[in-house]
Order: C-alpha cells, then sequence, then structure tokens
C-alpha cells in the first residue's frame, strides 16, 4: 500500500500536525509520498519543515512546463478518462462561481498527479482541508486515478462551503476525514439529501508525545501567557493589548508573548502601542517547534483568544506539556477545554477574556498542576498520533479492500 499525501502547501509552520500524521503512518510500515500544490511562501524555521521540503514534489512551482506536458500526454492517451473528469470539473467551476483560468490549472494539476501517481506506484491519495489539493485529487481519480480521502477541520472552509462543492467531493471520496464531533455533523449538514452516500469517520489529530514532557511546577511569580498561531484576524489576537492594559495594575509583571507572524501584524502593534503595552506584549515571531514546546513549559498558560478554529494543535500541546489554556467556545475547542483543565470565553468578550486571564494569574501553583495534569490525560486519551495512526491505516486498508471486491 503506497500513500500519497496531497496538500495545497507544504511544509508550513501551521501545519505540523500533517507531519505528525506522515510521520505515525511511516512508523506503522506505510510508504507515504509527499506532494503539494505550491512551496510556502514565507520562510521555514523548523529543521523538520526544511527538511521535509526536500522530499516534496511540487505540482505547480517550478512544473510549469511539466503540467503542459502531462495535459497534452492525457488528452492523447487517455481521452476516455478526460470525458469523465469534465462533467465534475464543469460543477467545480459552476459552483467556484467563476475562475476559468484556475480550475483550468486544476484540470492540468490532475493529469500530472495521475501520471505521476502511476509512475510512483500510489494506490491512495489523501489530502488536508476541503479546497484545491482534493479537487485536484478528485479529477485525477475520475481520469482513471486512485481513489481519494480528505480530512476536513474547519471553519474558513465551512463558511467557504457553496464555493467549495462539499457534496460532490464526498460522495466522489473513498472516505472523509472530521477531525471533531462538531467538524462530522458541519460535513453531514454540508452533504445535504446526500448525507446516506458519504462515508464520514472522526480521527482527532494527534501528537508525538514522546516530545512532551510534562514542565515542571509555575513559580508563583510567574504571570507569563503564551499565544501561538499565525497572526491574523481569527485568531484575535488584536484583543490581547486590551486586556492586558486592564490587568496590568494587579498584575504588574503580566507578560503575553505572540509567537507566529502574518496579516494582523500592524492591526496588533496598532493595539500594542495604543494601550502602552510595548514591554508587555512581545512579538516574538515564528518559532520552531522546540523552541515553542519550551517558551509554552515555560508559561503559566496558553492563551488563544479564536473566532475562527477547528481544534487548534496548539491546545492539545499546551495541555500535553502540564498546562492550561484560555480560548474560546468555538466549533470542537470544546470538546478538549472545559473549566477542567482551563478557561473558555465568547470570541471577542473583552471582559470575559479579562476574567479568565485574571483566574489563569490568580490560580496558585498547585491549581495550575491539576488543570494542567486533566489535560494531560485528555490529551494522552485522545490526541496521540499513534492511535490516528492507526485508525487512518485501517481506513486506507478498507478503501483498498473495497476496490479489490474484498
Amino acid at each position: 500500500m503506497k500513500i500519497a499525501y496531497l496538500l495545497n502547501t507544504y511544509p508550513a509552520p501551521s501545519g505540523t500536525f500533517i507531519r505528525n500524521e506522515i510521520e505515525a503512518l511511516e512508523e506503522l510500515g506505510l510508504d507515504i509520498d509527499r506532494m503539494a500544490v505550491r512551496r510556502f511562501a514565507g520562510p521555514l524555521v523548523d529543521p523538520s519543515d526544511i527538511r521535509e521540503s526536500g522530499v516534496t514534489r511540487y505540482l505547480l512551482d517550478g512544473n510549469k512546463a511539466g503540467l503542459c506536458l502531462a495535459a497534452v500526454r492525457e488528452v492523447f492517451t487517455n481521452p476516455v478518462g478526460i470525458a469523465r473528469a469534465l462533467p465534475v470539473w464543469r460543477t467545480l467551476l459552476r459552483n467556484a462561481g467563476g475562475g476559468f483560468v484556475r480550475h483550468l490549472a486544476y484540470l492540468m494539476e490532475a493529469a500530472f498527479l495521475r501520471q505521476e501517481a502511476k509512475r510512483q506506484g500510489v494506490t491512495h491519495i489523501h489530502s488536508h482541508f476541503s479546497n484545491n489539493a482534493p479537487a485536484v485529487a478528485m479529477l485525477a481519480h475520475c481520469m482513471g486515478g486512485p481513489g481519494f480521502s480528505f480530512t476536513a477541520h474547519g471553519p474558513d472552509e465551512f463558511v467557504e462551503a457553496p464555493y467549495l462543492s462539499f457534496p460532490t467531493k464526498m460522495t466522489e471520496a473513498d472516505f472523509v476525514v472530521a477531525i471533531s464531533d462538531y467538524c462530522r455533523n458541519m460535513l453531514l449538514d454540508l452533504a445535504g439529501d446526500r448525507h446516506d452516500e458519504v462515508n464520514v469517520h472522526i480521527a482527532r489529530c494527534g501528537l508525538d508525545l514522546d516530545r512532551f514532557e510534562v514542565a515542571p511546577p509555575v513559580e508563583p511569580s510567574n504571570h507569563t501567557l503564551v499565544c501561538v498561531g499565525r497572526l491574523c484576524p481569527q485568531k484575535g489576537q488584536v484583543h490581547i493589548p486590551a486586556a492586558v492594559a486592564a490587568l496590568r495594575v494587579t498584575f504588574p509583571a503580566i507578560r503575553v508573548i505572540l509567537v507566529g507572524d502574518g496579516d494582523s501584524r500592524a492591526d496588533i502593534e496598532a493595539e500594542i502601542a495604543k494601550h502602552g503595552v510595548g514591554q508587555d506584549v512581545i512579538l516574538h515571531g515564528w518559532a520552531t517547534n522546540e523552541e515553542v514546546r519550551r517558551m509554552i513549559a515555560a508559561s503559566r498558560a496558553l492563551l488563544l483568544p479564536s473566532y475562527a478554529e477547528g481544534l487548534p494543535i496548539v491546545i492539545m500541546e499546551a495541555l500535553a506539556l502540564g498546562r492550561p489554556a484560555i480560548s474560546t467556545t468555538i466549533a470542537g475547542i470544546p470538546e478538549l477545554v472545559d473549566s477542567q483543565c482551563g478557561w473558555l470565553v465568547s470570541p471577542g468578550n473583552h471582559d470575559e477574556l479579562v476574567e479568565a486571564i485574571r483566574a489563569a494569574l490568580s490560580a496558585s501553583p498547585a491549581e495550575i498542576a491539576r488543570l494542567g495534569g486533566e489535560g494531560r490525560a485528555r490529551v494522552e486519551r485522545l490526541h496521540d498520533r499513534r492511535r490516528l495512526a492507526h485508525e487512518l491505516r485501517e481506513l486506507f486498508a478498507q478503501a483498498g479492500s473495497a476496490k479489490n471486491g474484498g
């Protein structure tokens, strides 16, 4: 069994969970090919990501001549496959509301993918997220390529659902993976009257727990929080400076370290200047996975005031390190975080955010340890990557058996 992982962008600083998944499957003996549409546009700082970029084949970047050649070859050697793919392609184009050139590129990428999969002996293609990567895998399958599946995360995918042809992708796929109960329910709703035709399984993202040793107890004087993630409106980091300003008199040693970068950096800098918290809210930029673990372990708690998430990996990482999490009541987060291992607030609610941070800063080291211990137990039970790999291997095997008539 040879599996190709096809991603839109890979590797990326925010996609360590995909690398975790691939590594865990390889530990079970599966042969995994890495493929992506394009390279990550920014710098890669983690050595593992840099190594992964060297073994990933890219459909679009640096391969325009290859795509054109593959498309011509497909037209002349596989006209029946092209004919099968065109109705599905038209559905994608219609539901997206246009974008002819982009969708023509999908067809070319699918031709290249089908041919490359045949050359490499790939028996199944798996993608993460519901955007262009599973669309390309689906078109390649229609042309006669391997079966495909994809993992949906949300919430951006679900917001854009009318444009992403969910019912078509889900019914054409061998199976679909949801990362949470919330995600599975959303997928079934999106399938509409075709929900009986789709095959949706829950397989929760996992960590390599061997890399997450429970951190030492916090010192009473430790009033540092860490926020990890791309700086963007969905993550809500823009609300942190005002909350810090509201608590600085009571907790003069308060410090929040923001790890990551992105489009919201200028807005966050403006809020930092507005509230005069330049010494208290630190924009660190991207960091390696090891550095992130070290910073979380040295903090009192994780802070992630998001508006839109699926189920953030960084919350799992903080809990695995024995640190509680402050986050929001959205999507799959309440399936992992509650008052037993952290604090949940309504997204965008300043007063609730301030009170949650106040509770975290006021908690005794023993209380932080109790919350963190419960979080660690939940991650061990639900988010061990070895469990995820076994679940996925079984799904891949079932898909292969069904195709072989087993």
